[in-house]
């Protein structure tokens, strides 16, 4: 009887959809919160364009910026220890050969299996320093590319966020009109993003959608509020 083989699906792109939040969220609530504290101040919606731009601009900038380091720090880090390893794999070899066979034993190995094992790590060091890099400090060597990808997801992604709640103000003048359409966008577009997190990320899509709702409502409503205060 044909068996259909066993196909196992893993979401593989964390670290992209964890940026996409950062600058998504970020960028909805941000600008939001500075075009409705300035809708109190101003009558005509060129100038809260121009200010909200200015910031989706210098936001972006700074947001990826900040992925950029964080990426950069973490692929320093990853370097650091691997040199860190190395170096006690050739001079600490014994060192090393009982933590990693304390590693394998809290698999629950004995001697007989781990012995053969450690035989061939000491002959191929490279092998021998990844597998402690993972399973002794926790850490996966990181994608080259990955500062650079982190810094443009993010910010393009803070400024795809930015421009929605900035929409009803750049098409329309009257700013009585533009903010409320200001406010439903960004709650709309806030339980949209919520969704499709959801549902890229293995949640159900309906519980993230009022979770995001939620938080980035109180968060645009905190934010909007602290403007309006200042203006």
């Amino acid at each position: 009887m044909p068996q259909t083989p066993h196909v196992e699906k893993h979401f593989t792109a964390s670290e992209i959809v964890r940026d996409i939040v950062i600058g998504m969220s970020d960028g909805l609530t941000v600008p939001f919160a500075l075009a409705a504290g300035l809708s109190g101040a101003v009558m005509s919606s060129g100038l809260i364009v121009t200010a909200g731009l200015a910031e989706i601009a210098a936001g972006s900038i700074a947001m990826g910026l900040g992925g950029y380091l964080a990426a950069r720090s973490d692929a320093d880090h990853y370097a650091n220890e691997e040199r860190r390893e190395y170096a006690e794999v050739n001079d600490k070899t014994e060192a090393e050969i009982k933590e990693t066979s304390e590693i394998f034993q809290s698999y629950g190995l004995n001697d007989t299996h781990i012995q053969p094992i450690l035989d061939a790590f000491q002959k191929d060091p490279e092998r021998w320093v990844n597998f402690m890099m993972r399973f002794e400090l926790g850490l996966e060597k990181p994608d080259p590319r990955r500062a650079i990808t982190s810094a443009m997801t993010i910010a393009l992604s803070y400024i795809a966020g930015g421009l929605l709640p900035m929409g009803p103000y750049i098409l329309i003048e009257s700013v009585k009109t533009a903010f409320p359409l200001s406010v439903v966008a960004t709650l709309l577009s806030l339980g949209i993003f919520g969704f499709v997190k959801g549902h890229f990320t293995g949640n159900r899509p309906l519980v993230s959608a009022l979770q995001t709702l939620l938080v980035g409502g109180i968060a645009a409503a905190a934010a909007f509020f602290i403007a309006k205060s200042i203006v």
